[in-house]
């Protein structure tokens, strides 16, 4: 067994709500320099600067699982990890057909960056990313299946954007058997409001959106082997 540490909800600047200092190469030598094992770039409702994430990380000797914040049509942001890149780029085409085409202003919300291997801006995402998409929650399962992923409803104890806070309740047939919390010591108090969570592992991320906010190398997940497989098993299998 591996004890590695994490962060796995992390925007870069593909992200307009991230600081434009979030590019692939500064976020992977931050979690260096933070004694992080695993990392996962999530930006809202894309997965184009994973690849760039992925090749830097790789050569720093950090593991970096593909990954996005889908914004389901509720408005509940759901993390949704991948096996592979391909299997990311994939469900990248797939969620950008579905997201609603409003122009990006960057002046009100910031810029949307594209970077390559290189760390160099090759272009700008021209739609709004944090807009809702037409996928529902009920359809995230079913989903991942379909393209070798799986999905964790994120920051379940926010007041906005949240499973429990849009929908006020896990619905029924819900499968996911992880959630993501921001205030660890608000977990108790979660669970006792919502019985299904007694059954999930609960993980917690920084949800960062500048190099400051990445979390230090002190939450920990213990892994059979330190490849992705082996960590998405991890997450979504509670012991």
């Amino acid at each position: 067994m591996a004890k590695l540490s994490y962060d796995l909800h992390i925007h870069s600047c593909l992200s307009p709500c991230g600081d434009e200092d979030m590019t692939p190469a500064n976020i992977v030598n931050m979690a260096k320099l933070l004694d992080l094992n695993i990392i996962a770039v999530t930006d809202h409702n894309s997965c184009k600067n994973c690849p760039a994430v992925y090749s830097y990380a790789r050569k720093n000797n950090i593991l970096a699982i593909p990954g996005m914040e889908l914004c389901t049509m509720e408005e509940v942001h759901v993390l949704c990890f991948f096996k592979s890149l391909e299997d990311a780029m994939a469900f990248d085409a797939y969620v950008y057909k579905r997201l609603m085409k409003i122009p990006n202003n960057d002046e009100i919300f910031g810029k949307q960056e594209i970077y390559n291997e290189e760390d160099e801006k090759i272009g700008d995402e021209p739609y709004l990313l944090i807009n809702a998409t037409d996928i529902s929650f009920d359809s995230i399962s079913s989903l991942m299946k379909e393209y070798n992923g799986v999905y964790i409803p994120a920051h379940v104890d926010k007041s906005y954007n949240s499973l429990i806070s849009n929908l006020g309740f896990v619905p029924p047939g819900a499968d996911f058997t992880c959630v993501e919390i921001m205030n660890p010591q608000k977990a108790k108090e979660l669970i006792g409001d919502h019985t299904y969570l007694k059954k999930c592992n609960i993980i917690a991320n920084s949800d960062a959106h500048s190099l400051g906010q990445i979390n230090e190398g002190i939450n920990f997940l213990e892994v059979r082997d330190d490849n992705i497989k082996s960590i998405l098993d991890t997450l979504i299998n509670p012991v």
